[in-house]
């Protein structure tokens, strides 16, 4: 298939990568992913290229093909050239969720940008998704039966996260449970495959595999639920974010969930906001400052903290160096940014 033509950067790298020739042949390869999603996302009709490529000229860290190609690191074929297909598989898959994703949720704005769902309509946002999914298992039929398989599980799993974020937790179940259980499906899942898809394609052993997988499926899970004490906790000078956006719209995070479970008296009045309509903004902001001084946030930050830390001991059969201090940098950066 054709590509665009070539870029002259690659995105900002989405891990914290202080060894500077790591980071000059990640960037070098990130232009050669970003040059092939130009062309995965090409369709003969005009008007389809234009919906397939929306999301992706809006921008994005890119972080899932970044873990995929930092991962190949640990291998002792990283230049193969299924690094860079598995590499635009997982991003090609994450698009796709996303214009579903905007349909789901009814969002207006993506990256920055018009959603998908709002420029064109819901149909067309669907179509499209389906559309780069389709892109995304002509690569992986590239790669073979074996990345058939794990594509097949992963798609199934991040499909069931998505499904399972509509619907009320079992009966029996408890919410928090539910709620990372929606996490690992949503977002864990893919960049678990995002970290083995780059050792198993530069031929690392199998236990390098499996302790990537591991640490993906972690540390991915983590990242989301720093989002979600963000969503209470953060200044929005600094983080960008507004405070109280998910409270405001009724979606399940941590710290509420873990505040929901109180049964002290003293905690009657934050229940009773979290059962009311927050679209008042003196209502909202009594629920985030309530919420602020609440133990329920810090046992969602030591929760976080300590998933970080099961993420890097997960990486132990990877070996020192500038590849595993990356990947425990980051592990690092999620539980301070939920501090």
């Amino acid at each position: 298939m054709s590509t665009s033509a070539p870029t002259d950067r690659a995105p900002e790298l989405a891990l914290p990568i202080t060894d500077p020739e790591l980071e000059q042949r990640l960037r070098a390869r990130l232009v050669d992913v970003e040059e092939r999603l130009a062309g995965y996302t090409r369709s003969r009709s005009p008007f389809v290229t234009e919906a397939a490529t929306h999301l992706m000229q809006a921008g994005g860290k890119r972080f899932r093909p970044l873990l995929v190609l930092l991962a190949a690191e640990c291998g002792p074929d990283t230049l193969a050239d299924e690094v860079i297909t598995a590499a635009c598989v997982v991003e090609l898959t994450h698009l796709a969720s996303l214009y579903h994703d905007d349909v789901m949720d009814e969002a207006l704005v993506r990256r920055g940008e018009d959603s998908a769902n709002a420029r064109f309509d819901n149909h067309v946002a669907i179509l499209t998704g389906d559309f780069l999914f389709a892109r995304s298992s002509e690569l992986t039929a590239q790669l073979g039966p074996e990345a058939v398989r794990i594509q097949a599980a992963t798609f199934a799993k991040l499909v069931e996260g998505q499904i399972l974020e509509g619907v009320e937790p079992p009966e029996g179940v408890d919410p928090v449970d539910h709620h990372l259980e929606v996490l690992a499906g949503k977002t864990g899942v893919l960049i678990a495959t995002s970290a083995l898809y780059g050792a198993l394609f530069a031929g690392a052993d199998k236990e390098i595999q499996e302790a990537l997988l591991a640490y993906g499926d972690i540390v991915g899970v983590a990242f989301q639920l720093s989002d979600d004490i963000l969503d209470i906790a953060s200044d929005s000078e600094k983080s960008g974010k507004t405070p109280g956006t998910d409270l405001r719209e009724g979606v399940p995070t941590l710290p509420v969930l873990l505040a929901r479970r109180s049964t002290e008296p003293d905690d009657a009045r934050l229940l009773e906001l979290l059962d009311s309509d927050l679209t008042d903004d003196a209502a909202l902001a009594e629920c985030v400052a309530l919420l602020r001084a609440h133990p329920a946030l810090a046992e969602a930050r030591a929760y976080v903290q300590a998933r970080a830390e099961e993420a890097k001991a997960a990486l132990a059969p990877v070996p020192e160096g500038p590849v595993r201090a990356a990947l425990e940098a980051f592990a690092d950066a999620v539980a301070v940014r939920s501090v």
